[in-house]
């Protein structure tokens, strides 16, 4: 068991045997890293069994398994990155032949030191990882010079969506001296929660956007770029431009990814055919045009397997729609159906008898466990996959609208980080949304991974609750608000009518006004009123600006009702 060192603290080894632990440690080694999957070949050891020869021989252990033939993703130099920060040294890591080991410790190395000292010393270890150059490189090597565009910020903001600003205003509110960051590429900021309204004909699409620019706070530094690479480890974001920016506490609100590619057929056919979306702004109205000409035939309405932001919104535009159809007398010659993958109308069973009472009003076909999986535009044909018994059939329907909601994930570059969690979305403690494992690190809206609904009303409330999150960690204090999982949908069953959805963790309900003022499990007009009017001024001169209407952040471990 030749170990070979490719520097004074760090060495590669081909495959060990517990028997050899005991080695490693009269060598020098206080640390095994393990990068080789159990299960490669019949006389490889178990790295359980490696685990507690090492730990009975007091050395410490951390495993990340890369499978062969591959060349680590970003998570995996983030977990080596962070193991090698935080685990004592000299450490030893192992895989079958011991390349894995250098491989993964060159792109853990870069941006530490300038690329050809990293290759040349994996060389003299007998590995050639010269094929890595360019990922080694683009990680912003160390020279003489600082490194390109370098900058720092006490609170570092990923995104200046709904949750990035709404945090940003929420953070100035308490501490107008705080150095604030917010990164974000986009020149434009979008209403998202409006889009549902221009797919029925109450707003224009104008209505829903502004400039960037015109909504950002002005006691932050807005970084035009996108995030590229995270490196929690180091308290380091790196950006499109290759350029870094490190920060004291992080705050990611990148938002949640729609993957329009997803569905065969789709992209190519969005915005005509009679195929559309309210869930993009420039197709919104294309959704309202096909209502309006319609006069017969078939409306199929979808959504995707969970989770997706607004979770109502895929059957806000069936009731928005059908709605209009009734008001001009042609409803009873159209055909609609809603295919939905989840397993029912709602998540929140109080709210699906009132639901249901219009699903039945409009003589809609509702289709649960029915996913759309491929679409012909110009033959105007939906394919589903549904459920039937214990197996699952596949379905052709012709249309003559098909509105489309598509399958959402997080962003690439948080699937990839050590950010994220088995579902590929921050792992946040779901009271504080403080990351589980880098406490520097906060998340707000869609992205973050809880089972809290992804909706603008969600992060109204986490702002204020991430905001004093942030500040107690910049004073070496515990998080010290709770945040309970609220969310809310307005569910606009008819034109002046809405079922205001309102709950927390565990699906109960969470009603922000009193019963007799309110009733959330009836259509009522006060709530379509909130929707048309108040809401839309809550969020461009309300949640932007830090200020804090009815959501007063609640004290950590406080007593719970219900």
């Amino acid at each position: 068991m030749p170990t070979r060192h490719l520097t004074e603290n760090y060495a590669v080894s081909p495959q060990i045997a517990v028997s050899d632990v005991a080695d490693l440690k009269a060598e020098g080694f206080r640390t095994i890293l393990c990068f080789r999957p159990d299960g490669e070949s019949p006389d490889q050891s178990d790295m359980g069994a490696i685990e507690e020869a090492a730990k009975e021989a007091g050395l410490a252990f951390a495993a990340v398994p890369v499978k062969a033939g591959t060349v680590p993703d970003e998570a995996q130099v983030a977990q080596t990155r962070t193991a090698l920060a935080t685990l004592p040294a000299p450490v030893v890591g192992y895989c079958r032949s011991g390349a894995r080991v250098a491989q993964i410790w060159a792109l853990a190395e870069a941006g530490k030191r300038p690329a050809a000292e990293i290759i040349a010393a994996a060389g003299k270890a007998g590995v050639d990882v010269s094929a890595l150059r360019g990922r080694i490189e683009s990680v912003a090597a160390p020279s003489a010079a600082p490194r390109k565009g370098a900058a720092h910020f006490q609170v570092l903001i990923i995104g200046g969506g709904a949750g990035g600003l709404s945090v940003a205003g929420s953070l100035l509110k308490r501490n107008s001296h705080l150095s604030i960051g917010v990164v974000e590429p986009s020149n434009e900021h979008f209403y998202q929660p409006g889009w549902t309204l221009v797919g029925g004909g109450v707003f224009q699409a104008a209505q829903t956007r502004r400039k960037e620019a015109d909504v950002m706070p002005k006691d932050v530094v807005w970084v035009r770029q996108a995030a590229k690479l995270f490196r929690p480890d180091v308290r380091e974001v790196v950006l499109g431009d290759g350029s870094v920016v490190s920060y004291d506490a992080l705050i990611v609100a990148t938002g949640i990814t729609l993957n329009w590619d997803a569905i065969p057929g789709l992209t190519e056919t969005l915005g005509k055919n009679g195929v559309t979306s309210n869930y993009r702004f420039d197709l919104a109205p294309y959704t309202w045009q096909l209502v309006q000409q319609l006069k017969s035939g078939t409306a199929i309405f979808t959504q995707p397997p969970m989770p997706i932001k607004c979770a109502g919104a895929p059957q806000k535009a069936v009731y928005l729609s059908c709605d209009a159809w009734k008001r001009r007398g042609v409803l009873d010659s159209i055909s609609v159906e809603f295919d939905t993958a989840t397993p029912g109308l709602f998540g929140v069973k109080e709210f699906v008898p009132p639901l249901m009472e219009y699903i039945k009003r409009y003589h809609v076909g509702l289709h649960t466990g029915s996913k759309l999986v491929a679409v012909d535009g110009p033959n105007r044909t939906a394919v589903f996959e549904r459920k039937a018994g214990e197996g699952v059939e596949r379905v052709e329907r012709k249309f003559d609208m098909l509105h489309v909601v598509p399958p959402q994930s997080a962003p690439q570059v948080i699937r990839e980080s050590a950010l994220a969690g088995s579902d590929g979305f921050v792992e946040v403690n779901p009271a504080t949304l403080q990351h589980v494992r880098f406490p520097d690190v906060f998340a707000i809206g869609d992205v973050i991974g809880t089972s809290s609904a992804k909706t603008a009303a969600a992060v109204r409330v986490q702002a204020p609750v991430v905001a004093t999150n942030v500040l107690a960690f910049l004073k070496h204090q515990a998080p010290v608000s709770e945040y309970e999982g609220y969310g809310a949908c307005p569910l606009t069953v008819e034109n002046g009518r809405i079922v205001l959805a309102e709950f927390r963790y565990g699906g109960k309900l969470a009603p922000t006004l009193p019963k007799w003022l309110l009733n959330g499990q009836k259509p009522t007009r006060l709530a379509w009123w909130l929707k048309k009017y108040v809401m839309p001024l809550m969020y461009w001169d309300g949640m932007l600006k830090g200020r804090e209407l009815m959501v007063a952040p609640k004290p950590l471990n406080a007593k719970k009702d219900g």
